[in-house]
C-alpha cells in the first residue's frame, strides 16, 4: 500500500508532496515532489510517531483517586500508598483491560511505542501464578490487541529501602529474587516473541529496590537489551542514597554501574550541576515524564542545562494520569519556563523552533531508550502520525510551525500507522469501542470491591 502527504517530517526536514510505500509493516520506498496515484491514501500532514519511554500501564485505572488531600503533608510517598490500595484489586484481566485502554490512548494522541515499566508480577498474596509470566502475557496481550509496539521492560524488585531494607506489605506483588527474576525473563521472552517488532529490556525499579550486587547480577538478563532504572525523583531518596552510600542516586550509577547509551534513568530530577553534565556526557537518556512529575510534586529536571551539555531525553507517561504526547512536551518547556520566568528556553539557539527542537530530541532519545531506530526513513517500521489539517491551530501552518502548534496550541492527531496498520481513523482507535467497554466493566468491578 502507498500514502501521500502534502508534507511530512523525513529526516532532512520538511519535504513537501511524499509518498511512502508500505510493505511487510515497514517502509519500503519515499519518494519526495511526486503526486500522488491512483489509490494511494491522501493526507496532509505526516510525521512520525513517538516512543513513549516510561510507562505503568495498570495505573492508568487509578488516575484521579489520588487527589484529595490528606491529613499530613501530601507528595509522592503518600500517593504510593493510595496505588498499593488499588493494585490488591486488580486480576489478570483487569491488567490486560487497563493496559488496552492506556495503549489506546497513546496510540491516539501520536505515540507508536511504549516502554512498558512492568512490575506488577503476583497474585494480590504475593504469590506467583503458575505461569510466572501471566502478568507479562497480559502486557503482551493488549499490545497485540492495540497494535502498538512494545519494548517490555521487566522490574526486579527486592527490597523496600537502600541497603537491602525487608520489603512492605504494599509491595508483595513485585518482589522477586534474582533467581526468580532470571525465570521471569526468560518466559516474558517467550510472551513477546509473536508481536510485530517487539523487544525486551531491564528494568532494576531503583537502588531503593535493588542491592549492589543484585544490579550487578540482574543486568546481563538484559542480553545487550534496554536498561531502565527510576533515579533520583524525590529528594527524600536522594537524602536517603547519601545516607546509604554517601554518594547521589545519579552520581552512583555514574561510578558504580557505567550507565551508558544503553540505559534510561527515569526521572533524574534530583542532580547537582555536575551530575547534571556528567549524565549528559554519559550518552544515557533521560526519561522525563513532565505530567505525571507534577502531578506526584516531584520537581524540575534541569532540562536547560543538561541539552546545554548534549543530554538526551525522550518523554514517558509513567502514571498514566493523563496520556497525550503533546502535552507532555508542552508541560516540558513550560516547567522551565516557570521555573526560569522565560520562553522557548528548550530551542536549540536564536531562530530555532522550540516545538521541532522539543519533537526532534523526544523522536531521538525515546528511540534510543528502547533500542530502535527513529524517523520516517526507507526500512524503519512504518510508524506514522497524520495531523488534523483542518484543526483551526493549523490554519495557514507550514513546517517548523505545525509543530509548535500541535504542541501548544492543542492541533488534533487524525491518523496513525503502527507498522504498517491504519490503528487510528478521525482521532479514534479502531478497537477504541471494544478496549472502552472491557475496561468499563473492569472499573465497576474493582470500584465496588
Amino acid at each position: 500500500m502507498s500514502l501521500w502527504f502534502e508534507t511530512a517530517l523525513l529526516p532532512q526536514g520538511w519535504i513537501p508532496r511524499v509518498r511512502l510505500t508500505l510493505a511487510d509493516g515497514r517502509i519500503a520506498r519515499i519518494e519526495t515532489g511526486v503526486e500522488a496515484q491512483a489509490g494511494d491514501e491522501r493526507h496532509a500532514i505526516a510525521v512520525p510517531g513517538l516512543s513513549n519511554v516510561h510507562s505503568h500501564a495498570f495505573q492508568r485505572g487509578m488516575a484521579g483517586l489520588a487527589e484529595t488531600r490528606g491529613p499530613a503533608h501530601d507528595n509522592f510517598w503518600t500517593w504510593r500508598e493510595v496505588m498499593y490500595r488499588f493494585l490488591d484489586r486488580l486480576s489478570p484481566e483487569d491488567v490486560e483491560a487497563t493496559a488496552a485502554l492506556a495503549y489506546v490512548e497513546m496510540l491516539e494522541t501520536g505515540f507508536t511505542r511504549v516502554g512498558e515499566f512492568h512490575y506488577l508480577h503476583h497474585d494480590p498474596s504475593g504469590a506467583p501464578y503458575a505461569n510466572v509470566a501471566e502478568l507479562a502475557e497480559r502486557i503482551a496481550a493488549a499490545a497485540r490487541e492495540t497494535g502498538i509496539g512494545l519494548t517490555l521492560l521487566p522490574v526486579f524488585y527486592a527490597h523496600s529501602n537502600f541497603g537491602g531494607a525487608p520489603p512492605l506489605p504494599g509491595q508483595r506483588r513485585f518482589i522477586n529474587s534474582v533467581d526468580g527474576f532470571a525465570q521471569l525473563m526468560e518466559k516474558s521472552r517467550t510472551a513477546i516473541a509473536s508481536l510485530d517488532d517487539a523487544n525486551i529490556g531491564i528494568a532494576p525499579h531503583s537502588l531503593r529496590a535493588v542491592t549492589a550486587e543484585e544490579l550487578q547480577a540482574v543486568i546481563p538478563l538484559a542480553q545487550g537489551g534496554p536498561v531502565h532504572i527510576h533515579a533520583a525523583e524525590q529528594s527524600k531518596e536522594v537524602e536517603d542514597s547519601v545516607a546509604w552510600s554517601g554518594a547521589r542516586p545519579v552520581e552512583w550509577l555514574l561510578d558504580n554501574a557505567r550507565a551508558d547509551a544503553r540505559w534510561c534513568l527515569v526521572h533524574a530530577t534530583h542532580m547537582t550541576v555536575a551530575e547534571t553534565e556528567r549524565l549528559a556526557k554519559s550518552g544515557a537518556v533521560a526519561g522525563l515524564c513532565p505530567i505525571t512529575e507534577a502531578n506526584l510534586g516531584d520537581g524540575v529536571f534541569a532540562a536547560e542545562a543538561y541539552l546545554a551539555s548534549g543530554g538526551h531525553f525522550g518523554i514517558g507517561t509513567d502514571s498514566n494520569i493523563l496520556i497525550d504526547a503533546a502535552q507532555e512536551l508542552r508541560a516540558l518547556e513550560y516547567a522551565q519556563r516557570l521555573t526560569h520566568r522565560a520562553r522557548n528556553m528548550l530551542a536549540r539557539q536564536s531562530g530555532r523552533s522550540t516545538g521541532r527542537d522539543l519533537f526532534d530530541a523526544a523522536l531521538a532519545g525515546g528511540a534510543q531508550a528502547l533500542g530502535q531506530n527513529a524517523g520516517l526513513r526507507q526500512g524503519a517500521a512504518a510508524d506514522i502520525v497524520s495531523l488534523e489539517a483542518n484543526h483551526p491551530s493549523l490554519v495557514g501552518r507550514s513546517g517548523d510551525a505545525i509543530l509548535d502548534s500541535w504542541i501548544f496550541a492543542g492541533a488534533a492527531v487524525d491518523c496513525v500507522w503502527r507498522f504498517g496498520r491504519k490503528q487510528v481513523t478521525a482521532g479514534r482507535h479502531c478497537a477504541r469501542e471494544a478496549v472502552d467497554a472491557r475496561y468499563r466493566q473492569a472499573m465497576h468491578r474493582i470500584m465496588e470491591a
